[in-house]
């Protein structure tokens, strides 16, 4: 992307990206996580499996998650959260967690949100 100093450049650019947000919060299914720990442990929970049975992002219609912690808004494609949880299956970052531990889900650094 080239840059410029010229404000009607920067103001079409962010025309573009502004189109782009009101597609996604218009036609698409957003899933909202608020995460009360991620501040904490620098990472957020996302769940696989609960209760004997598939749940969380292994069931979830969702084309884009939305991680909120603190006073901020995150959101990442499904697709791209799946890819980024996959690394993480059988490792010390795949355990228990959610409401007396009854979910599994995969511990994912907040920086690979990003």
């Amino acid at each position: 992307m080239n840059y410029n100093s010229d404000f009607k450049y920067d103001l079409k650019v962010g025309k573009v990206k502004e189109f782009e947000l009101d597609k996604i919060f218009n036609s698409k299914a957003i899933e909202v996580k608020y995460d009360l720990k991620a501040l904490e442990t620098k990472n957020v929970f996302v769940e696989y499996f609960s209760r004997d049975k598939p749940s969380g992002i292994a069931k979830t219609m969702a084309d884009y998650y939305c991680f909120c912690f603190g006073d901020t808004f995150h959101l990442i494609e499904t697709s791209l959260l799946k890819e980024r949880c996959r690394k993480y299956i059988g490792t010390d970052r795949d355990g228990l967690g959610g409401d007396n531990n009854t979910s599994k889900g995969i511990l994912l650094p907040i920086n690979e949100l990003f």
